[in-house]
């Protein structure tokens, strides 16, 4: 990599392309966004580790410009606690949940972070000890107590834990820190003070939410997550917040049910995608055991993880759904072969079709099982072939005709002359997706996607942002252009950035026209924690806001605009 403090590789597949030096950075050719960079040193263990929060925000040392619009709070939510006393958590999801915030102010920038006070990390501080069961990590009963009460304790169950780190939005005018559990948390978006505990099955027939929800044009929030359907059967809600002033939560409603493939055996859900007039839902062959999850409730040692089981047979089901009237569109029938899939990046309509981008994982081996965090925290070799045998990772886009004739079985009914993607009609009256391969690299992820929301929810698009994933460890920035498959990539030695949130700039007349924000952690440097602001059209970088502290791996988050004047 040479001594460069930073640079900028752009990545174009047209072998003609010219290299450009812009300022400081470089621009390095090849042909495709896969990273180069080697992690000898491991300096990547650092964002596992616990850190403490602050009691006031702390100023950032500024190096160069910040955009005189770009005023207001990137809020991020992740893991800061990594071990309770002597116990350690044993997954990336485990760690309690902290919020981070940057607060931007023209020339001044401040650096903010606090513990979110669940009953997770409440009872854990008092007790000096993990007291509810995480993602990967098993609660076990006081050991202090005497045998009577350590035998009730494991045959009362297990509480499900509100430890909510993985993303935080906003509902109406309040704000909440969120799992994929049923618990979600409200906070104060300034103090980061911890306002309110809020079980959403008292309003919702709903075991859980995705961290993921979607905003319609009205304002309306939607989400979904598995549900006890009929006959004691698994099924998936999907569930409309409506735009509220006041109490919009209370206001809640199941809007559409759709069926599970396997009765006792839902799919695990992270996201899901939504068009201007349909839902997308993907129906991945990584499945939660109903009855060993509730089994596990007095079986010692379990955890959610131990809950997870992989149908090696069913493939991959798309389900649609239009939106108003809500109505299942049961004669619709898309498979594939089988995949994970986390993050859907976008998807809309066109031409009697709809197109899905998902950041996909081949295979039906759980991705999750190589995240724990003993394997992340090896030594970069280890590392490596760890991820050698994960599931590989891949950009895809699907299309999905919503127009079916029977005499067209066999063809391929995609006529969309921008793709390759195909469906094909069976007798049996399903439809078999292949898909058309955005960007794949060995071991080399495109994920946390992001795109201009405001603008491109739904519609089609050009441009998606993403972390990427080098053997699992975030080393890099991308641009992809979903329509030509460019790329642009933003990467700095030892440095380990986060998920980029796009910010338009005001009154943008192009899609990419704003900033990306991403926090970043160089260990070892003076001032290890930054805030990084970059052009989001060519991905130089405008400036960053350094500040003399590590700051753990975040997942999750949003971009909070100033209060109108």
């Amino acid at each position: 990599m040479g001594e460069q403090q930073g640079m900028f590789v752009w990545f174009k597949s047209e072998p003609e392309s010219l290299l450009k030096a812009v300022g400081e950075s470089r621009r390095r050719f090849s042909n495709n966004m896969v990273s180069r960079v080697e992690h000898p040193a491991a300096g990547y263990r650092k964002i596992f580790e616990t850190v403490e929060e602050l009691n006031e925000p702390i100023s950032a040392e500024i190096t160069g410009v910040f955009p005189l619009w770009l005023r207001g709070s990137l809020l991020r939510m992740g893991p800061g606690l990594f071990e309770i006393g002597d116990e350690p958590f044993h997954h990336l999801f485990d760690g309690q949940a902290l919020i981070h915030k940057f607060d931007l102010k023209g020339d001044q920038v401040t650096y903010f972070r606090k513990f979110i006070r669940t009953d997770a990390y409440v009872r854990a501080m008092t007790e000096n000890r993990v007291v509810i069961t995480e993602f990967g990590t098993t609660a076990y009963p006081d050991p202090c107590k005497n045998i009577f009460s350590r035998f009730f304790t494991y045959f009362r169950g297990i509480e499900v834990t509100d430890n909510c780190l993985v993303n935080v939005y906003p509902v109406g005018e309040d704000f909440y820190a969120v799992t994929e559990t049923n618990f979600i948390t409200k906070v104060d978006p300034d103090s980061l003070e911890t306002l309110k505990k809020v079980d959403l099955c008292k309003y919702l027939s709903i075991n859980g939410v995705t961290a993921h929800p979607h905003v319609d044009a009205d304002g309306s929030l939607y989400n979904i997550g598995n549900c006890f359907g009929k006959n004691m059967s698994l099924a998936y809600n999907i569930v409309k917040i409506p735009p509220a002033q006041k109490d919009p939560i209370e206001k809640s409603q199941v809007v559409l049910q759709l069926p599970s493939s396997e009765r006792l055996k839902p799919s695990y859900i992270h996201s899901f995608g939504m068009t201007e007039n349909y839902f997308v839902f993907v129906e991945q062959p990584v499945k939660i055991n109903l009855l060993k999850f509730l089994s596990s409730w007095s079986v010692r040692g379990a955890t959610y993880m131990d809950c997870f089981e992989s149908n090696e047979n069913m493939g991959t089901w798309f389900h649609l759904a239009t939106k108003d009237p809500a109505d299942y569109m049961t004669n619709h029938k898309f498979r594939t072969s089988a995949f994970n899939l986390f993050h859907h990046i976008n998807a809309y309509e066109d031409q009697g079709f709809i197109v899905v981008d998902l950041c996909t994982w081949k295979g039906h081996d759980f991705v999750y099982n190589y995240l724990y965090l003993a394997n992340l925290r090896q030594e970069w070799e280890e590392v490596k072939k760890a991820a050698m045998r994960a599931p590989q990772p891949e950009v895809r886009r699907y299309v999905l005709p919503l127009d079916i004739h029977r005499e067209e079985q066999g063809r391929n009914l995609v006529s969309l002359s921008y793709t390759t993607a195909t469906a094909v009609l069976h007798s049996d009256g399903s439809i078999w997706l292949e898909p058309e391969v955005l960007f794949s690299g060995p071991r080399q992820a495109f994920e946390f996607p992001q795109i201009n929301y405001s603008k491109c929810c739904g519609k089609k698009y050009s441009f998606a942002y993403g972390l990427g994933l080098n053997h699992f460890i975030p080393d890099r920035i991308v641009k992809l252009n979903v329509q030509t498959k460019e790329t642009w990539v933003w990467q700095e030695e030892d440095c380990y950035p986060s998920e980029p949130l796009f910010v338009p700039a005001p009154g943008a007349t192009k899609e990419d026209e704003g900033v990306l924000l991403s926090v970043v952690v160089k260990p070892g440097a003076e001032r290890p924690g930054f805030l990084l602001v970059l052009d989001a059209m060519m991905l130089t970088e405008l400036a960053r806001a350094e500040v003399n502290t590590v700051i753990p791996v975040t997942l999750h988050g949003m971009y909070k605009p100033p209060p109108s004047p």
